[in-house]
This record gives C-alpha cells, structure tokens and sequence, in this order.
C-alpha cells in the first residue's frame, strides 16, 4: 500500500457519517469535531455561544454545521436534532461531549450549583441520548465523555463527579438496551487535559494550572498531561467500525495516572 492509499484510509474513516458533537465550540468537543470531519464525517456541533460556534464551525470546515442550544433545555435539543434532520435525515454518530464542573467543598454545594451541573450533565446527556436515538439506525455509534473523577475523589469535586459517575452507569444500561438495534454505546474518561474550561468553569488561573500541570509531570506514568486530540482520536476509534465489538465500556484516557 502506497503512502498516499494509507492517507486516503485515514481520511475515510468515517466517510459519508453524520456525526453530532454536543459542547462542540472549544476543547475536547472541538477536537473531536475537527478529527471526524477530516476522517469524512459530515458535522455537526451544538454549544450554547453562537459566537465561539461560528468561530468553530469555521475552523473545523468541511462543511460543518453550528447550531446554538444548551442541552439542559427541551426545546433547545428539539431544535439541535431539527438541525441534524433537516440538514442530513439522519444521524450516524453522536458524540454526548457537553458538559461543566465547578469546585465547591460540600458545606458550601447550594440547590442553584447542584442542578446546574446536573441538568448539564447528567439530565442534558440522557434526553440528548434519548433524542438522538430516532434519528440513528443500524451500525450507529455513541460516545459520552466522562472524567476520571468519577472514581478518584477529588476534595471540593463531589457534584461533578458524581454526574459523571452517573453517565457510566447510562452507558452501561443504555448498551442493554440498544441491543438489537446495532448501535453501540461507550465512555471515554479523560485525564488531565487543559482546556478553556479550567479558567471559564473550574475559575483556574495560569498559575494555578501551571502547578496542576507540575503535580501531574510527577504522577502520571507518560509524564505529562494529555491533548484534546488524544481523546479526540479515542473518541474517534470508539465510534469507527474498528470498534465493532465494543460497546458498554469506560476507556480511561490519562497517561496511566489513575491505572497505577
């Protein structure tokens, strides 16, 4: 096989799929956007800022679509799936990325910050799935982004965690229940990826970050922090057909800092 054949392979991976990337504008969603549409996906992102959308769209290309939408609000997900239908009839990949985090010890969780997060993450990422679903047939893929803090315990960290927490036991019943439709579902959890979210969502500053990043040079077995495109391409090979035979996993991707 010639160079140029292996590059064509790569390029069509998911060649001629409809692929819906929730959380899309900036990060990990972006990466994963970006990855698909040059792997042949025809995209879609949702976020809940139509400026970083558009300003995304552009940079992922390929013909990508933005659509404005905050998956905690019903009739923001009706218009989302409205998009997707309208525009292709069908959905072929989903990848359930949207999502927030805040740091806040458990004497000072209010109402207000608890369903805040989990209508994002928790209750957005079960009606974005169950929305989905009808727009999706046979050789279909879902992929939720997860967090290794769903198993660490990080002090300060306990409502964001347990929402993610909640998201591997929904891919795990979800797998059940798709059976028979040939649509698989999985999880990925990343490690430390620094994205603008540790400064928009978590209120990091750089010094803050820079010391994280430090603590996790010392920590992680590979030595460093991870890339959005490192779980980008994880999410990728969980949707692609080179992972026909799994579905109801949690794939951890964090430089081996929670397997050790």
């Amino acid at each position: 096989m010639h160079i140029q054949d292996l590059v064509n392979v790569h390029t069509a991976k998911h060649a001629g799929k409809v692929a819906l990337v929730t959380g899309g504008s900036s990060g990990i969603g972006l990466a994963a956007a970006k990855r698909l549409a040059h792997e042949g996906a025809l995209v879609v992102i949702s976020g809940r800022r139509q400026h970083e959308l558009d300003r995304a769209a552009a940079d992922i290309g390929h013909g990508a679509l933005a659509v404005r939408g905050d998956i905690s609000i019903a009739a923001d997900l009706d218009a989302i799936m409205n998009v997707v239908r309208k525009a292709h009839g069908r959905l072929d990949l989903l990848i359930a990325n949207a999502g927030g985090g805040e740091f806040t010890p458990i004497g000072a969780i209010t109402e207000a910050g608890f369903d805040k997060y989990f209508g994002i993450n928790v209750k957005g990422t079960l009606f974005t799935v169950q929305k989905a679903l009808p727009l999706m047939t046979a050789g279909g893929a879902i992929v939720v982004t997860g967090s290794i803090a769903a198993n660490q315990g990080v002090p300060a960290f306990g409502v964001y965690a347990a929402s993610k927490a909640a998201l591997r036991s929904f891919v795990r019943t979800w797998a059940s229940e798709l059976k028979g439709r040939d649509i698989r579902v999985n999880l990925v959890a990343p490690g430390v990826v620094v994205t603008p979210a540790y400064k928009s969502e978590l209120g990091m500053s750089d010094q803050d970050i820079n010391a994280y990043l430090a603590d996790i040079e010392q920590k992680a077995p590979l030595g460093r922090a991870g890339t959005p495109d490192e779980i980008a391409k994880a999410m990728s090979f969980l949707a692609s057909p080179d992972a026909s035979y799994i579905t109801g996993v949690e794939l951890t991707v964090d430089g081996g800092l929670t397997q050790i």
